[in-house]
């Protein structure tokens, strides 16, 4: 009985075994297959905040639309668009910050003190599975708790290159392709003066004057981590970029003077060209030696060549893909199907922002410069059809992505996480600024008038002074890199100064207009207007010919003129 004892418990071991691993094995299958199912769900999630993100910002600019056409109807001018979509961007941004629950709790950080940099794309093996984690930027070891918990919140967090790519190409090419030719070429010479030595002047100005700001925080001891003098030049570049659209749409609703109009316009247009080539030649600016960030000559000639470099390449590109649109639209017979030309227009158009950035120039530049030049040279090849949609596609396009830039702004004051609010650096930002456009307009426009045959009057200097409004462009430079301390204490003071000028300045853009006197309700008809005019001329006295011709094939001619009795 002990013999046969001993020879079944092998057999029962064994027996016990496989059922532990088959009890084991469905154990673990139930696991996975929960997990999986708890995968999907999350990626379910994921999909309905990511549509619901979206229906915010349609709804955001839905709503805007609406206030605009009572705004216009009631004929209400102390607010604009821009800070229409703005207040509602607030709005939203308030309500999504306190009045959504946290859903996500489940960061825990982990220490990789054995490496020496960041990794862009992490593996990281959970319990024999593998997951992929990819970087998103630093946190500072005093906020490592406070890494927002919202998922709603971090879905309408775009990433900055969604502005670049996206956004500011139909917003730049829109500024070129509507040029009003003649009063730009005529102002052609003070434009160009205005725009690169008078940005210049100001991101200097306002780079060395906020160095000074930064010293005294040091000072004071409201400085809490690294501020470079050029951190400093970097944002005098940012703040330099203009963007006077509310009062430009304003001056465009009452017919202001057209040379103010050209000269502003222009200026705004081949200021942001600027300012970003400016700013990427700023960061470019890397001194041999141990201290990088002090004054070397050898590295500030780099950084003027690399400025040199980039907008000439930008330009000649620009302005070759437009000159081979045109050259297409003109040999080749796209003019007998408009909806090809239509698109090809585009897709040109687009590219060519987009080869600058591959290439290592700048799209910006690029896109201004291919808009001018299709404006110029294409748009006399476009069939009839194809001028009309180009010219309404772009504006739709412009003003959407505009309206939108300017709703993520009033977001982005209760979504972003890393603003850094200093009242000196905030105080001596609007005192630079205003310092910076001073030296910018009055000097200049004294030189220019010794060689100006309609000179640039004091009034006209003042308005152009009190235009400098940030907006749009500023915004996306700040946004662009926001890694570090000084750069997150930039952008949240970007942020203010674009509130502030879009609301006040663009708000008092008619009193001012009043107040210094200036000309309103002039219209010149240009040069695309009026040959727009004659088109539509010719048009109606072509269907009106086809009309008659037709109705007395089918009336006769007895019947035709018993019709045409009637009728008169």
């Amino acid at each position: 009985m002990a013999l046969s004892l001993r020879r079944r418990l092998p057999l029962l071991a064994l027996l016990l075994a496989a059922g532990g691993l088959r009890a084991a094995e469905r154990s673990s299958g139930s696991s996975s297959a929960m997990e999986e199912l708890a995968t999907e769900k999350e990626a379910e999630e994921s999909h309905r905040q990511d549509s619901v993100s979206l229906l915010t910002f349609i709804l955001l600019l839905t709503l805007t639309i609406l206030t605009i056409w009572l705004f216009k109807h009631r004929r209400v001018r102390f607010l604009h668009e821009t800070g229409l979509a703005m207040i509602y961007g607030l709005i939203v941004g308030v309500i999504l910050r306190y009045g959504t629950p946290s859903t996500s709790g489940h960061d825990k950080p982990f220490s990789c003190s054995q490496e020496d940099r960041p990794f862009t794309t992490l593996l990281v093996n959970v319990s024999g599975k593998f997951f992929e984690y990819t970087l998103k930027g630093e946190i500072s070891p005093g906020k490592i708790h406070n890494v927002e918990q919202n998922d709603m919140l971090r879905k309408v967090t775009f990433d900055p290159e969604v502005f670049f790519n996206i956004l500011l190409p139909p917003i730049i090419f829109h500024a070129g392709y509507s040029l009003k030719k003649r009063h730009f070429f005529r102002n052609l010479g003070s434009i160009l003066a205005y725009a690169f030595l008078g940005t210049a002047v100001s991101c200097f100005i306002i780079g060395n004057l906020m160095y000074g700001v930064v010293k005294l925080m040091k000072l004071v001891g409201q400085l809490s981590d690294k501020f470079y003098y050029t951190d400093c030049l970097l944002f005098g570049a940012i703040i330099s970029a203009t963007d006077p659209v509310t009062v430009l749409a304003i001056f465009n609703e009452l017919h202001a003077d057209v040379d103010l109009y050209a000269l502003l316009f222009g200026e705004s247009v081949l200021n942001d060209a600027v300012a970003i080539v400016l700013s990427s030649s700023i960061v470019a600016y890397q001194p041999t030696g141990e201290n990088t960030h002090a004054f070397d000559a050898a590295a500030f000639f780099k950084s003027v060549g690399v400025f040199l470099g980039i907008f000439s390449g930008s330009f000649m590109m620009g302005a070759v893909t437009g000159v081979v649109t045109a050259l297409v639209t003109k040999f080749t017979k796209l003019h007998c199907f408009p909806l090809l030309e239509t698109a090809l227009f585009f897709l040109m158009s687009w590219s060519t922002f987009l080869l600058a950035e591959a290439c290592g120039f700048t799209g910006v530049v690029a896109v201004l410069f291919c808009g001018i030049t299709q404006a110029h040279y294409t748009y006399n090849n476009l069939s009839v059809e194809s001028r009309s949609r180009t010219k309404q596609l772009f504006e739709v396009l412009h003003f959407l992505a505009e309206n939108f830039i300017f709703s993520y702004m009033g977001l982005a004051l209760f979504t972003f996480q890393k603003h850094i609010f200093s009242p000196v650096f905030i105080i001596g930002a609007f005192i630079a600024i205003f310092l910076g456009r001073a030296a910018h307009i009055y000097p200049l426009s004294f030189l220019l008038n010794l060689g100006r045959r309609h000179k640039i009057s004091w009034n006209f200097q003042h308005m152009m002074m009190f235009s400098g409004l940030r907006g749009a462009m500023a915004f996306a430079l700040a946004i662009r890199d926001t890694a570090t301390y000084s750069h997150q204490m930039m952008f949240s003071t970007t942020l203010l100064i674009v509130f502030f000028t879009v609301w006040i300045v663009g708000g008092g853009t008619t009193p001012m207009l009043s107040w210094l006197n200036i000309r309103v309700g002039d219209h010149v008809p240009s040069v695309e207007e009026m040959s727009e005019s004659r088109w539509l001329y010719f048009r109606m006295a072509r269907i009106l010919k086809e009309g008659t011709e037709q109705s007395r094939k089918v009336l006769g001619s007895s019947g035709y003129g018993i019709a045409l009795t009637i009728i008169i």
